[in-house]
């Protein structure tokens, strides 16, 4: 594990002299030689590193990089849209180099178009936001203006291929979730205010990951609201993004159902929370809350919904803060078997239910908090969406 903290090491030292002197100076030149060096010594072990950045978080592969917690460049390519770092194959040193003048450009906010940006589709140096890494390339676009409209189509993107690797190899990509939920806390957070950037659902096929990101949006920021920690905000949002994970094994002719579901089709609905449990539990040990709430959040406060209990007990915090959230967008969004509610219509059946289905406090806090921050919600489409 040395090699890849030594390089990161190295390519900060060498960012930073680029940030103090002229290209050819001989001091950043001598930096860059260092960093380009630990970079070949590294790909002597491993031909191809991947790097993630996901705020104060670094992952080498899918192995966080613990030493490199306080590491002061990882905020920053993270907030320059350098999410991903992927040597494809042995780099020179002229790629390298180029590699970094674009990370620095971007890093300090200037302007590079397509013509001036060194990133082609035949350079071994792949960078990016974490996406669909083998489907599209991952060019990073210029940071938006921040009256630009917003946009969640990549996130959507990546919800899809998350679903997609679950479904098909039973896959859970945990480093892509996190830099969906980053993504999704910084569109909340434009111009220093909270903002709920919801998507609208447009085919009745999109509700899955529709609903994910919408869930993971509004456990935050139900989070956030009743003083819960930005880290606990965070984790919250990476279960309400895989509460409902376990649909991806129910066959869509019983998901999309417009008509009433037999008896046997509701079984087959609701032991998608026993089977996302299982899901997340077989393939990641870090996501032990999300299995928690994948597996509590239809279980109401008296005891009612599914799973069934044995013996009542108390469900974790984030399952109630997921229950909240899940039942609001669900009941907002237009489904095969009936239209969406209005929205002062579903709080005030949260309201109704407060002490019953949901905890009231809980309860409460969401419906406050729509009131209060509903005018500034964002409704949002996706690119497929737009061109429907």
């Amino acid at each position: 594990m040395s090699e890849p903290i030594r390089f990161l090491n190295a390519l900060g030292q060498a960012l930073s002299a680029m940030t103090l002197y002229e290209e050819r100076h001989p001091a950043c030149q001598r930096a860059l030689d260092v960093a380009y060096q630990e970079l070949v010594d590294l790909q002597s072990r491993d031909p191809q590193p991947v790097f993630t950045f996901l705020g104060d978080e670094i992952l080498y592969g899918n192995r966080p990089l613990r030493e490199l917690k306080s590491w002061e460049w990882g905020p920053r390519l993270a907030g320059a849209g350098i999410q991903r770092l992927a040597f494809e194959h042995a780099v020179n040193r002229d790629e390298f180099e180029g590699f970094l003048a674009d990370a620095l450009t971007r890093i300090v906010g200037l302007s590079v178009s397509t013509a001036e940006a060194r990133q082609t589709r035949s350079s071994p140096i792949r960078f990016g936001m974490v996406g669909l890494r083998e489907e599209r390339p991952e060019v990073v676009a210029e940071a938006p203006p921040p009256d630009m409209t917003l946009s969640l189509s990549a996130e959507a993107d990546t919800v899809r291929w998350l679903h997609d690797e679950v479904s098909t190899r039973m896959a859970l990509p945990l480093a892509e979730a996190e830099a969906v939920v980053a993504s999704l806390g910084v569109a909340m957070h434009g111009e220093q205010r909270i903002l709920l950037p919801l998507l609208q659902l447009k085919d009745f096929d999109q509700y899955t990951t529709t609903h994910a990101l919408n869930v993971s949006v509004l456990t935050m920021a139900l989070a956030e609201y009743v003083g819960c920690t930005a880290p606990e905000a965070r984790a919250f949002g990476v279960a309400g993004l895989f509460h409902d994970i376990g649909k991806v094994k129910i066959p869509k002719e019983v998901l999309n159902k417009a008509g009433k579901l037999t008896p046997e089709e509701r079984q087959i609905m609701n032991n998608h929370t026993v089977e996302g449990a299982r899901i997340i539990i077989e393939n990641e040990e870090d996501l032990d809350m999300a299995a928690v709430v994948a597996y509590e959040h239809h279980i109401m406060l008296d005891g009612g919904g599914y799973p069934t209990l044995k013996f009542r007990r108390d469900c974790h915090q984030a399952s109630k803060l997921v229950h909240v959230c899940d039942v609001y967008d669900a009941l907002r969004t237009n489904r095969p078997y009936r239209e969406a509610w209005p929205s002062e219509k579903v709080l005030s059946y949260l309201q109704e239910k407060a002490g019953t289905e949901f905890d009231p406090e809980i309860a409460q806090s969401f419906v406050r908090m729509i009131r209060e921050w509903e005018p500034r919600a964002v409704a949002l489409e996706t690119e497929e969406a737009r061109a429907g």
